[in-house]
């Protein structure tokens, strides 16, 4: 199946490859070709991120040819097999290498950051720090609350912002990350914390964009702005 998928990547990107000699000849006018060009970047930016860069163009847009075309393969189809599996192999051995490294850069980080004055650390391995104290309420599992947030990797790179959208959002304390779920319920409302996520009270290995590495540490700007009424929710929802 990722063979397949490979392949049809493959296929994408030499879209715009075939039939262009260079970036000049290359016209972004009509609607059809911009949605080339962006298949083709959105692709390339796949591929690359796989560790897949070092594609020959050249034999890229070979392959479309023959195959619109109707001519006869150049490689038989065992050969291909081959040669996606090594291409996987090689893309799997990078990522893997990625996720060691940036488990052990989040490792020190969070070793370095545990010595900051103002920076706590809870039995979970969850960091925090308390920017603006506040004397309101404190949120419980079962509640759903109003925040604005920036997020953050180590090296400040932002990946995700209300903030940044100009809107605050609502959600469940009990249906977040872990360092969230645990983080807003040692908040009181009108707070705002620092928080400083591990990777296991985050997302892992298991990345949800390819904004954030495998085992990345997380940081978050996070304000409590308030805990929603259920009365209000229930009546919203009839």
């Amino acid at each position: 199946m990722k063979q397949h998928r490979l392949a049809a990547a493959v296929a994408l990107v030499s879209l715009v490859l075939a039939g262009c000699d260079s970036q000049t000849s290359v016209e972004l006018k009509t609607p059809a070709q911009k949605a080339s060009y962006g298949i083709g970047l959105n692709m390339g930016k796949s591929l690359a991120q796989e560790g897949m860069d070092d594609l020959d163009s050249k034999a890229v847009a070979q392959g479309i040819e023959d195959a619109v075309g109707k001519k006869e393969q150049k490689l038989k189809d065992d050969e291909l097999v081959e040669a996606f599996a090594a291409l996987q192999k090689r893309a799997e051995e990078r990522m893997a290498k990625m996720s060691e490294e940036s488990a052990a850069a989040g490792k020190k980080f969070l070793e370095d950051n545990a010595k900051k004055a103002g920076v706590t650390t809870t039995a979970s391995g969850l960091q925090y720090e308390v920017v603006k104290k506040a004397d309101g309420a404190q949120p419980k599992p079962t509640d759903v609350v109003t925040v604005h947030y920036t997020g953050t990797l180590t090296n400040g790179t932002v990946f995700d912002s209300s903030v940044e959208r100009g809107s605050p959002i609502d959600l469940p304390v009990s249906g977040v990350i872990p360092g969230w779920v645990e983080g807003l319920q040692l908040m009181h409302v009108g707070e705002k914390y620092k928080l400083y996520i591990p990777s296991e009270l985050a997302y892992g290995a298991q990345s949800p964009s390819p904004a954030i590495p495998a085992n990345s540490v997380l940081v978050f700007d996070l304000e409590l702005l308030a805990i929603k009424d259920p009365a209000k929710q229930d009546a919203t929802a009839k």
